[in-house]
């Protein structure tokens, strides 16, 4: 069953927008991640940033595979948008896109796949997730607490603040904003993929990889090409994974690129 997702929208600033477009975050992310990006898509059209269930402020539940997260999609555009949406998802979120667009071609105009592919990978982020799982709350009253208790398993300092957004810090007290059991469970399915059962996405595709990311590399090309067989795939040089945090200007050239030769095709 769908899970109705929180969001935040940010309103096209021209009188006569384009199609809307829905951003979907990665694995421990929330739809905030995507502020400066959504910022400039909005000089055209609606963006709306999603949490992705078990993440931000989105419902928790026990269920958390790729088929239930691209149900929450397809509702979500069915309800907020009015059916159709550009798609714009990361990491787990690109997954979900995927999928979504598999499923439900018809509630996707356009979709943008960043730093991942419809691979089984064989890494896992349970270190992060325990990481986060094992602080003490209770011990917590400041975000710097947090960050110093932090530290001891996650030395880098731009991972630690990403991780810390999923904790709620204030005047009464300490939450988690992401349901770490449920991830946990799941991390297996997250960074696999489900054969799709011969669906394919003919749509407008552009995958936007990192140039120092491994997680899409030539050898996924072939299983990219036999979902999605429209798809251009560009690679954004010195970009690893967080390649919309670490090369923004380059990641909105290309979709903006992108979305004025879709609407050239309308």
């Amino acid at each position: 069953m769908a899970v109705s997702l929180h969001f935040s929208k940010a309103q096209a600033r021209v009188e006569t927008p384009g199609t809307p477009l829905v951003m979907v975050h990665g694995l421990l992310g929330q739809g905030r991640n995507f502020g400066t990006l959504a910022r400039d898509f909005s000089a055209a059209r609606d963006v709306y940033t999603v949490d992705m269930r078990n993440h931000g402020d989105s419902p928790w539940d026990a269920v958390m595979h790729y088929p239930a997260m691209a149900e929450d999609l397809t509702a979500f555009i069915a309800e907020q948008i009015g059916g159709r949406a550009l798609v714009f998802g990361h990491s787990m979120g690109g997954k979900a896109a995927m999928r979504l667009a598999l499923d439900a071609p018809e509630h996707v105009a356009a979709l943008i796949v960043a730093d991942i592919a419809p691979v089984v990978y064989t890494h896992s982020h349970l270190d992060q997730i325990n990481a986060l799982r094992g602080l003490d709350l209770t011990a917590i009253s400041r975000r710097s607490d947090a960050d110093a208790a932090l530290k001891m398993q996650v030395t880098d300092a731009t991972m630690r603040a990403f991780l810390l957004q999923n904790l709620r810090i204030s005047s009464e007290g300490v939450e988690r904003r992401s349901n770490l059991d449920v991830l946990a469970g799941a991390m297996e399915t997250l960074v696999g993929w489900d054969d799709p059962g011969g669906r394919i996405y003919d749509g407008p595709t552009l995958f936007i990889a990192g140039g120092e990311s491994p997680y899409v590399l030539p050898e996924h090309h072939p299983a990219i090409h036999a979902l999605f067989p429209t798809a251009r795939i560009a690679v954004v040089p010195g970009a690893g994974h967080w390649i919309h945090a670490q090369k923004p200007k380059d990641v909105i050239a290309l979709s903006q690129d992108f979305f004025g030769h879709v609407s050239l095709r309308r």
